[in-house]
């Protein structure tokens, strides 16, 4: 219990401290107008209140990761403890910040449109296939999630099937109409839900006597899996996540002012941390490794969502729970259509105040989405898993190169960039799904890849640098315009 208590002081004492230090590095402007002003159209750039950004902010980035990713990273033991807090606070939470507030800088960019910037304009390209199809997966990972968790509640009455059909119209509908009329009014009901849900299970853990192991170091996973790479592929959202790179500049297009950006941005990766605190806790209190090992294979992490909450809740208010999960996937897959939809409109230069621009964009996604959904969850999920973290590595390295122009403290993206690239391409060599290549091999090849990355960081970076000396063109683009800031 001591550990678990640490954990979430530790999380909490964050957002008052290195929050606080990475927003000074970024450099607040509080009298600069955001692009929810400057570019508003009633659609996408709508100006809404902090509370309200916050709670959609928290909505879009939790989906089913902070529950699914520490349920199955609880295999490894307290070890997992480590990566939610500490890739937090120094990954998670700062990725999450500087997508956001950078986007905001530049006209609420999303990921690739900054990859074109700060990289090189081939990584636009690259990152605009790379995110539409990481967003894609989202979408369709986050309609069979919650439609298998309905179908199971409704059972004899109605359909998983059913449930995906009415999944789908939600998201089509949130795809396309302003944001302001029904993710603007729906979440905070949505918020609810998920707040009681996690203050539930947590409140049950604590008061019910459950054990909390402490921390350890010992690899506990019943089959022996490496630490490293997997947990921290495995553990994404709730400890560091690219998808969250895809959701902060839909925020950062209705955020009001730049000093909201801590609590919007930074602030609700925290919370997002603690709720896959509670869910790890849970896990592996409920549970001893084998037994969640052969809970996961015969009904996945769905039901042992649903045990775990009927457990300590009992029946009436452990269905009340189940329902705040279900919520957060929904609340996920729908942005992450949306979002989608924007970079591509964003990308051929499509205006979206023409209902049928967005349309005619929305449909054929929604399209290949259906066709996944046939696809087995476990290999949807694995594919998704290593392509979220591979997008968190790009939208660091971005950070970092925003902050490196700035002449700032870029190490504090550095560092948590050349961790994750260097998690990322173990994994896929290493991985089945993958290159399928030995454990070693793979520490080798990685190691020389994530070497070449540094050095192709630096020497852009000065490549940069020299052009903006020259005056052949400005450091960076602020306001989106071309103007240096």
């Amino acid at each position: 219990m001591i550990t678990f208590f640490a954990a979430i002081i530790l999380l909490v004492v964050s957002y008052f401290t290195y929050g606080k230090y990475v927003e000074k590095v970024f450099g607040v402007k509080e009298n600069r107008k955001t692009p929810a002003y400057t570019l508003a159209d009633g659609l996408d750039y709508v100006p809404m209140g902090k509370q309200r950004n916050s709670l959609i902010q928290l909505l879009n980035i939790a989906g089913v990761g902070p529950i699914f990713g520490p349920i199955m990273g609880a295999l490894y033991g307290p070890v997992a403890f480590l990566w939610i807090v500490f890739g937090a606070i120094f990954a998670g939470a700062v990725h999450d910040y500087l997508t956001g507030m950078i986007s905001l800088r530049n006209r609420g960019a999303h990921l690739p449109e900054l990859a074109g910037m700060f990289l090189g304009k081939a990584f636009k390209h690259v990152v605009n296939a790379f995110s539409i199809l990481l967003l894609i997966l989202v979408g369709t990972v986050f309609v069979t999630a919650p439609a298998g968790l309905l179908g199971d509640l409704t059972k004899g009455w109605m359909s998983v099937g059913v449930w995906v059909a009415i999944i789908f119209v939600y998201y089509l509908l949130a795809t396309l109409l302003p944001i302001d009329k029904i993710i603007g009014r729906i979440y905070p009901i949505l918020g609810l839900i998920l707040l009681i849900s996690a203050v539930g299970i947590g409140g049950a853990l604590i008061f019910q006597g459950y054990t909390i192991p402490e921390l350890s170091f010992t690899n506990m996973h019943p089959d022996n899996l490496p630490i490293f790479p997997i947990l921290f592929i495995t553990i994404a959202c709730g400890a560091l996540s690219g998808f969250h790179a895809t959701q902060s500049p839909i925020i950062s297009r209705t955020t009001q002012r730049e000093s909201q950006g801590r609590y919007i941005f930074y602030g609700m990766m925290i919370a997002e941390a603690i709720i896959a605190m509670i869910w790890a806790a849970a896990a592996m209190s409920i549970f001893d490794g084998t037994s969640l090992n052969q809970l996961l294979s015969e009904v996945g992490p769905a039901g042992i969502v649903k045990e775990v909450s009927v457990t300590t809740l009992g029946a009436v208010f452990g269905t009340i729970a189940v329902l705040g999960v279900i919520v957060l996937p929904i609340t996920s897959g729908d942005t992450a259509f949306r979002s989608a939809r924007m970079i591509i409109a964003d990308y051929i230069r499509l205006s979206q105040k023409k209902f049928g621009n967005r349309l005619w964009i929305a449909l054929p996604m929604f399209a290949i989405s259906v066709a996944l959904t046939q696809m087995d969850f476990n290999i949807l999920w694995r594919y998704f898993a290593w392509a979220n973290q591979t997008t968190a590595m790009i939208a660091l390295w971005i950070g970092a190169m925003y902050l490196a122009l700035q002449k700032k403290n870029y190490w504090i993206a550095t560092i948590p960039a050349v961790f994750i690239t260097m998690t990322t391409f173990t994994f896929i060599l290493n991985a089945k799904i993958g290159f399928n290549l030995s454990m070693n091999m793979s520490y080798i090849v990685a190691s020389i890849i994530t070497i070449i990355i540094i050095a192709g960081f630096f020497m852009g970076l000065r490549v940069k640098l020299d052009a903006a000396e020259k005056g052949i063109k400005p450091i960076i683009l602020d306001d989106g315009l071309g103007k240096a800031s």
